[in-house]
């Protein structure tokens, strides 16, 4: 096992030298999931004036306690009047605190007689009042660039009046299965057959991921075919993936293709699924290059090598940090299992009580059983050479994240 590599020397590799992909401008409704190329301004104050934050009684607190006449009715969206002194409003939720009061009472508090109300006693000052501001202030940073913009994000950009974004260009990927067993869903099966799990599998990952596949193609073990494919999906990509032909059968083709018209960063891991994994790039025409994936071809091990490698490297690739790591929790084993050298990731559901965090193991967690994938929480990282006993503690990486 000496020369299998830890996942933070390929990680290290996989990550060097990263070239951001290009911005574009799309509008707001298109934004929707896509990373922010450009730090954003505010340029309004978020309220834009004070406001009430219920239907109440707009006064001044000095005026509390005593009956008052009510001097105007206050809808959101209309303008305020000033308020007299020995006054009140009536207003509702978002409606513009008139200038000279200073706090708003809910109108269950108040007894109203005809035009004028009684107010309660002892109504601090700012009391049920949104102050300008509050939630931004104009000429503040309102979004960093990298920002996912997802929903709240969305709402934030609106409530500035802003219908244009620049936003990172989704990188285009290529998604080459390898194997002639492997065949599409729709065909009949015959002998020895598979249908491909890994294609709809990684393709909606790798869209999860804030990356646009472009590109899904069959590869037959033919060690000429799989070198023009590969030519092929780097003209046209910014990153190649392959599932399969990584490992060292003489059917697997990827790694010596690789080797002969690119180059090959890191091969073999010592983890657990995902050891026979190739790092790499390949050369595109005018010179550049395109980073290279090559997973394995088990579905366990193309899931995880997916979170634990693709995820981090679209993250660089878009200058998105959110993407970068997986937030560490730490649990209880509710599982006892022992490992050998290389750094096992379990799938594991995760349940959370005022107790702590417990981590329940999948029974099965061979490479090729994807049902541990499904409803999956984590991964439990358990170290090389380690026995965990249940109740134990131990480090999960949470995918939710």
């Amino acid at each position: 096992m000496a020369d299998l590599q830890p996942i933070s020397a390929a990680l290290e590799a996989l990550l060097a030298d990263v070239t951001p992909v290009a911005s574009e401008e799309v509008t707001l409704e298109a934004a929707a999931g896509r990373v922010l190329a450009d730090a954003v301004a505010a340029q309004l104050d978020v309220p834009p004036f004070d406001n009430s934050a219920m239907d109440g009684y707009a006064l001044r607190a000095a005026d509390a306690g005593q009956w008052l006449p009510i001097s105007q009715r206050i809808a959101a969206g209309s303008q305020a009047q000033s308020l007299a002194p020995g006054s009140c409003a009536r207003i509702f939720t978002g409606g513009e605190i008139p200038p000279g009061a200073d706090c708003v009472v809910m109108q269950e508090r108040v007894e109203v007689d005809g035009d004028r109300a009684l107010m309660p006693t002892d109504i601090p000052a700012g009391d049920n009042v949104r102050r300008r501001g509050r939630d931004v202030k104009s000429g503040s940073v309102l979004l960093n660039a990298g920002e996912r913009l997802e929903a709240a994000a969305l709402g934030h950009l609106a409530g500035q009046g802003i219908t244009q974004v620049s936003v990172r260009c989704r990188p285009r990927v290529a998604l080459l299965s390898t194997g002639d067993e492997i065949i599409d869903p729709g065909t009949p099966l015959k002998a020895g057959q598979l249908y491909n799990s890994n294609r709809p599998m990684l393709k909606r990952l790798l869209e999860t991921f804030g990356a646009e596949v472009i590109s899904t193609v069959s590869v037959p073990d033919n060690y000429a075919q799989t070198v023009e494919l590969l030519k092929d999906a780097a003209a046209e990509a910014d990153l190649v993936v392959t599932t399969g032909g990584v490992s060292v059968g003489e059917e697997d083709h990827v790694k010596a293709a690789l080797e002969s018209i690119g180059q090959l960063d890191m091969w073999k891991l010592a983890i657990r699924p995902g050891k026979p994994l190739a790092l790499g790039r390949l050369p595109r025409g005018d010179g550049s290059q395109v980073r290279f994936v090559g997973l394995p071809g088990n579905p366990v091990s193309g899931f995880v090598g997916a979170w634990l490698f693709l995820r981090p490297l679209l993250g660089a690739m878009l200058e998105c940090p959110a993407l970068n790591t997986l937030p560490s929790i730490t649990a209880r084993a509710n599982f006892a299992t022992s490992t050998g050298p290389r750094e096992h990731y379990m799938r594991v559901t995760l349940q959370f009580t005022l107790g702590g965090v417990t981590a329940t193991a999948f029974g099965d967690q061979n490479s090729g059983v994807l049902s541990s994938c499904i409803n999956a929480d984590a991964f439990a990282v358990i170290p090389p050479n380690s026995e965990i006993a249940e109740g134990d503690a131990i480090s999960c990486l949470w995918l939710a994240g």
